[in-house]
């Protein structure tokens, strides 16, 4: 069942790639769009099939691979990663249709995607530790070649230094992986077989720090962060999307199923610096966001920030704070597509993505209003406003972790007002004013690159305003991992072993 999800894209990518005949880039993409509906339709199925009443894995599948090295084909998804795997066949649809027809070697193109949907998938199902590994790896190619090849003026080197960091982020969290399994004592990667909480206290802080630091490249969190503009900046729209709305979740995934499920006595030990770290995350993407000139550079730093407040939530580890952290990945993943794929449509049309110059695009007549429309609601999302699926989240998380950490909280929550200043001077510059009367005659965006805009706004408002819609699925587990936080044994306790 869960099969599926894994490898229907990777036999999508085989047929898109190999297929014979000089096919154009059209029907290709009618082939891959073909294959992520139906991908996507699975996952909704999934959901559907779904028991709310059980609390751990389902739909697990189980299968042994090369047990000598303890790999084995382990799946099985939760509350966590359901929601995530919809997210990332939903994105992976709206990136398919955000390319457009006229695409320079657009077969690899479109199988790398299809190849990035399984790994993401794959890395969000795994049981095993070291076929979680191999998951988490299988994006870094594909990603490094769709910014080398397809990016923008700055590509070589945005490519090289994200293929570097994400190398070194996967290295890390090999190594704690492989300090896990063999301080247990056990030959088996599976995740039910490793047993972190028998460790000493010193060894549990140093692997849990290989975890956080290679993770916290993936999110990215400062001062870890400084791959993340160049990438986003310099990738295409779509590639974009997949990077910011699904790709960097891996990262705070990885944090909770990896950090904080398999280390929580240590985690309780240094979750006040963990707060500390996500706060200054939000305050600096916030603060760069406002100094951008570039409003996909601008889009870029407020992810930033909007991924610090997940990482306040999970450190303050209530079951409300948890909860609200995985829906703020959900709500920013939706949100962050939503904002990279109006921001290609303007470059596409009007030829630059400088504040500066850009102007009047709410014009009914000569500029872009269905476009501005969208990239209005799109800021309002993001500011947290009521109504929108940004302001449930980020309240939960909010919520959550105020009675934790009071001080970082209260400091998030002026960031997000922050949040509201940056995108105030994007749309009063971008969407109001006049237009230059003797060149601002901009071309109409046609409804076939509104579509995905629509389609992720109406998701948006949906879920902002029946938010259940959202949490029902995340809070029997949320809720489960939280009680287990509580009932762990005490600090104490590992210090004397």
């Amino acid at each position: 069942m869960l099969s599926t999800l894994l490898w229907l894209p990777l036999v999508g990518a085989a047929i898109v790639g190999f297929i014979p005949g000089n096919l154009e880039g059209a029907k290709l993409r009618q082939i891959t769009s073909i294959f992520a509906l139906i991908i996507f339709g699975w996952s909704i199925w999934l959901l559907t099939q779904f028991d709310l009443s059980v609390t751990g894995l389902q739909f697990q599948e189980y299968l042994p691979w090369l047990p000598k090295i303890g790999l084995s084909y382990s799946l099985g998804i939760d509350g966590i990663s359901l929601p995530l795997i919809v997210l990332n066949t939903l994105l992976t649809g709206i990136a398919i249709y955000s390319i457009g027809e006229k695409l320079e070697r657009s077969r690899l193109y479109y199988a790398l995607i299809l190849i990035i949907n399984a790994g993401i998938s794959g890395a969000l199902m795994a049981q095993n530790l070291l076929l979680f590994i191999i998951f988490y790896e299988l994006e870094l190619i594909p990603f490094y070649l769709m910014i080398a090849i397809w990016g923008g003026e700055k590509r070589g080197y945005a490519s090289i230094k994200f293929l570097l960091y994400t190398a070194i982020s996967g290295l890390l969290v090999l190594a704690a992986f492989l300090g896990i399994t063999f301080l247990s004592g056990g030959t088996s990667f599976d995740y039910v077989a490793v047993h972190p909480e028998n460790f000493g206290l010193n060894t549990q802080l140093i692997l849990l720090t290989l975890i956080l630091v290679g993770f916290g490249i993936k999110i990215p969190l400062v001062p870890l962060h400084t791959w993340l503009p160049d990438a986003y900046t310099e990738a295409s729209p779509a590639t974009a999307i997949l990077l910011g709305g699904i790709l960097a979740k891996l990262g705070t995934y990885g944090l909770i199923r990896f950090g904080l499920q398999l280390f929580p006595e240590t985690w309780a030990i240094i979750s006040p610096g963990l707060a500390i770290i996500g706060t200054i995350s939000v305050i600096y993407g916030a603060l760069s966001a406002i100094a951008q000139k570039d409003i996909k550079r601008m889009v870029a730093y407020s992810s930033i920030g909007h991924m610090g407040y997940i990482l306040v939530a999970a450190a303050a580890g209530t079951d409300l704070s948890i909860l609200g952290s995985v829906a703020q990945m959900i709500s920013h993943g939706l949100i962050l597509a939503l904002l990279f794929h109006l921001v290609g449509i303007v470059e596409r049309k009007v030829g630059t993505r400088d504040l500066d110059i850009l102007n009047g695009l709410m014009n009914p007549i000569r500029g872009l209003p269905l476009t501005s429309a969208l990239l209005i609601t799109a800021g309002m999302a993001s500011a947290g406003i009521p109504g929108l699926v940004g302001f449930a989240a980020e309240f939960m998380v909010f919520q959550g972790s105020f009675s934790s950490f009071p001080i970082p909280t209260l400091l998030c929550i002026i960031a997000s007002g922050l949040t509201a200043v940056y995108f105030v001077i994007l749309l009063n510059r971008t969407c109001f004013g006049k237009l230059d009367n003797k060149h601002a005659y901009y071309p109409k965006a046609l409804p076939t690159e509104t579509i995905p805009a629509l389609v992720l706004t109406a998701i948006i408002l949906f879920l902002g305003i029946q938010p259940n819609w959202l949490v029902r699925w995340i809070e029997p587990t949320t809720d489960l991992l939280a009680r287990s936080n509580i009932t762990s044994p005490k600090i104490e306790q590992i210090a004397i072993k």
